[in-house]
């Protein structure tokens, strides 16, 4: 009799260990407090980014969040708050802006971004699923000289520390390399080794593959406790009735930390808010997804619409869309593109990241308990994680070596 895994969190993290563990012969169940391929799975960018190595522990982003306090426009944002939790999570992050974290986490990150690009790779090759799957590369374009020359200064740091080599764009090809920008910008930088989907195609297409395979998705199903017995776990408490299993994967996403307090073990995770609005394609829409690294915006074109995405606030979980958050993302893509929207607003939306204070994942087993995994922490990034993340966690489960190194992303870091 196959050995029964109960994934809580239905994210592109839960769906994504769903499939490993499935495909490894065990008998899954995923069960989520909302509905599956919610929460910040759905209406993001759709990036998946190799080349996104880098930390996001960087002075400058702790400089742009203190000035943020007094700029409720500002796309990185710290809402103000006294929250003794908060506050150690950014003394913890300002601890690590410096280049020795930059080269240690860069290096862990590259592992895993690498692995999972591979893995997508096989798994449309082998055509589990549609999702628009573009490996065409991702362009970050700049507006100014001044903003030129400061990504090119990064990008020689990934080319020489990393090996990650971008094509250099010189303002007067960008209109020629993609219609949809305008004249007069600075240039920009194509990593060719990125590519883009549309995420809440693969959410729902793979959910669909993995139910004909005979994993079971329980929507509406939150834990409200957790029971143990001699360091393991012996029943989940949900508002639906117990569960029980020979294993259990936490995939929770930004509601981490409190699945973790209910585990007795640390997760500090803050929820990172971003928003997005999709629309119907513009006359002129984008061949490739950009990233407007000055705005902090992103754009992506898909078969059936138009995508711009950004912000990151530290508000708690604020569920609130103010009209000028969404007003500011066509603002900045103005700056941009001929045309920063369709006619037709589609959908607006937000959600919340779960960012850990060393930006690395969380994917390994829970402090104290024998059959208990987390798999949470992807920040801005658990769409492209999310295959190396999944592998790894059956892996895990398994006791089977590991296809990468899951060191760096222990959560016993935090105890």
């Amino acid at each position: 009799m196959a050995k029964r895994v109960v994934i809580v969190g239905g994210g592109i993290i839960g769906i994504a260990c769903a499939h490993y563990l499935s495909r490894a012969g065990y008998e899954v169940t995923v069960v989520d407090r909302d509905r599956i391929g919610g929460g910040c799975s759905h209406g993001n960018c759709g990036h998946i980014c190799a080349s996104h190595v880098l930390p996001l522990n960087e002075p400058a982003n702790l400089l742009a969040a203190l000035r943020s306090l007094v700029d409720p426009r500002a796309p990185f944002r710290v809402r103000p708050q006294w929250r003794p939790a908060l506050l150690r999570w950014f003394w913890e992050f300002s601890r690590r802006c410096n280049h020795r974290h930059a080269l240690s986490a860069g290096s862990a990150m590259q592992s895993i971004l690498g692995a999972s690009i591979l893995e997508y790779e096989a798994l449309f090759e082998a055509r589990e699923f549609e999702a628009q799957w573009q490996p065409i590369g991702l362009l970050y374009v700049l507006r100014s000289r001044r903003g030129m020359q400061r990504f090119a200064a990064q990008d020689a740091m990934l080319r020489d520390t990393f090996g990650i080599a971008a094509t250099r764009l010189e303002g007067g090809e960008l209109p020629e390399f993609d219609a949809a920008l305008r004249p007069g910008l600075a240039g920009g930088f194509l990593y060719e080794g990125d590519a883009f989907l549309r995420p809440d195609a693969l959410t729902r297409n793979w959910t669909r593959r993995l139910v004909s395979r005979g994993v079971r998705f329980e929507e509406n199903r939150g834990v409200q406790g957790i029971e143990s017995t001699a360091g393991k776990i012996t029943r989940l408490l949900t508002d639906a009735g117990d569960v029980t299993a020979d294993h259990y994967v936490f995939a929770s996403g930004a509601w981490s930390k409190a699945m973790a307090a209910k585990l007795g073990c640390s997760v500090p995770i803050e929820p990172g808010k971003g928003y997005s609005i999709t629309t119907t394609r513009p006359r002129t829409c984008p061949r490739h997804a950009m990233l407007f690294a000055e705005h902090r915006v992103g754009a992506t074109p898909f078969n059936d619409g138009f995508r711009l995405g950004s912000m990151m606030e530290f508000s708690g979980f604020d569920a609130t869309i103010p009209s000028r958050r969404i007003r500011q993302l066509i603002e900045s893509a103005r700056h941009y593109l001929h045309e920063p929207a369709g006619e037709e607003v589609l959908e607006t939306w937000c959600g919340w990241r779960p960012m850990t204070w060393d930006s690395l994942p969380v994917i390994g087993m829970v402090p104290g308990l024998a059959n208990g995994v987390l798999a949470t922490g992807h920040h801005m990034l658990g769409m492209t994680m999310a295959p190396a993340t999944g592998r790894l966690v059956a892996e895990i489960v398994a006791e089977k070596p590991t296809h990468i190194d899951p060191t760096p992303f222990s959560p016993a870091r935090f105890s």
